[in-house]
């Protein structure tokens, strides 16, 4: 079938629950996809910074192929290897004592929620509610998307469920004046991604670290799209120091396989019990044994190190253009997930990219984002700056 064919018959059976661009990826390797018609794009959106190895990768193909022959999924009544070896693998290079797997960034949050509700109910009575940001993302259940504070993603699902309070990102002061006697935690991304590649000061994460810490709070952080190792380290907050209480990941976990998981330090953790929690095929065979696969090759192989050296790269090659194009407001980023803010609103410069064999995301109106796999070279961010440079010229 040619491209009009596949969006027809999309058309005909999906929901309309995305704003689709009219092109059908029907391959991908490395760095690169292809679509129906076989014409070949630099992907510089890596599934939204799912893909950190690539399209394809051949260690986590394997894997994904020799755990099928043995055994896709069996239920959690039951102990599963490849889950006891991916929670030793993350515990290990992190400073966390338990983990709980699931099926995506979403899932992990709503766990997170959970699990800081029922922590609070033993030892902190009376106390229930979060504190998130403004402008922030979490997800989509109905826990998440209230979590998520802008009213846009509430519309049409209310009454919403109580316990969440709302403060501007990047503002402690703000955060301290909105815990009541009813706060239990905080819920932070290290980054926000959705809203445009914001980073916060670097005293912002170790300030909730304190407020939390002196007026005895949860502390989660939110690493659904920073954690292994988008921003050059593991987790993006261990480059301020911060130990949260939680952590949330996803996305490149599985570098494409479903997979979320909520890592808890012991005496959170504990606070799960048989029955507390769960899910069907959290953490299912398949699924380990890519993220394991991924896992590995981002720490054994110089994966984190090439992301740092790249993602500095990319921004002093986008800072060149910024001098160039007075459309850009701003370039900001840190490793390998990076920004260009214009001045007026950027959808059309992705319709630009494509059509040229590059592609990019715009969020929150007039934000180009970067989040390509971490694999990514300085060839290919001089290849994507050529097209860049010609888009802004043409507009």
């Amino acid at each position: 079938m040619n491209t009009q064919e596949w969006i027809e018959l999309s058309d005909r059976y999906i929901m309309t629950t995305y704003k689709r661009y009219p092109l059908v990826v029907t391959r991908g390797l490395g760095v690169h996809v292809w679509d129906s018609e076989g014409r070949c794009y630099l992907d510089l959106v890596g599934g939204i910074a799912v893909c950190a190895l690539g399209h394809a990768h051949p260690k986590v193909v394997t894997a994904i192929k020799e755990q099928v022959e043995i055994l896709s999924h069996i239920s959690n009544l039951y102990h599963i290897a490849p889950q006891i070896l991916l929670a030793q693998l993350l515990v290990e290079n992190s400073p966390f004592d338990k983990a709980f797997f699931c099926n995506s960034g979403a899932e992990a949050n709503e766990a997170a929620i959970k699990l800081a509700r029922k922590y609070a109910s033993e030892q902190m009575v009376g106390r229930y509610e979060l504190i998130t940001m403004q402008d922030s993302f979490h997800g989509r259940t109905l826990a998440t998307v209230t979590a998520t504070a802008q009213a846009r993603f509430h519309v049409g699902f209310e009454p919403l469920p109580e316990g969440f309070r709302y403060v501007p990102y990047n503002d402690l002061a703000a955060l301290e004046g909105a815990v009541t006697e009813k706060t239990c935690g905080v819920m932070v991304e290290a980054i926000q991604g959705e809203s445009g590649v914001v980073i916060p000061d670097p005293g912002y994460l170790p300030g909730i670290r304190r407020i939390c810490d002196e007026k005895g709070l949860l502390m989660i952080v939110d690493e659904v799209q920073t954690g292994i190792g988008r921003t050059g380290t593991l987790f993006a907050c261990e480059q301020t120091d911060v130990l949260p209480d939680m952590v949330t990941l996803a996305k490149a976990l599985g570098n494409g396989f479903p997979i979320g998981v909520l890592l808890a330090k012991e005496k959170i953790a504990a606070a799960f019990v048989p029955g507390s929690h769960g899910s069907t095929v959290g953490g299912n065979p398949l699924a380990c044994a890519a993220a394991s696969a991924t896992l590995e090759t981002i720490l054994d192989e110089g994966i984190l190190d090439n992301c740092r050296k790249v993602g500095e790269y990319f921004l002093s090659r986008l800072a060149e253009l910024k001098e160039k194009h007075s459309r850009i407001r701003e370039v900001r980023g840190q490793g390998l997930i990076i920004a260009i803010e214009l001045t007026l609103p950027g959808a059309e410069f992705v319709d630009k990219c494509m059509e040229k064999g590059l592609l990019i995301n715009c969020t929150n109106g007039n934000v180009l984002r970067f989040v390509p796999p971490l694999i990514l070279t300085k060839q290919d961010v001089d290849k994507a700056v050529v097209i860049l440079d010609g888009v802004l010229e043409e507009k």
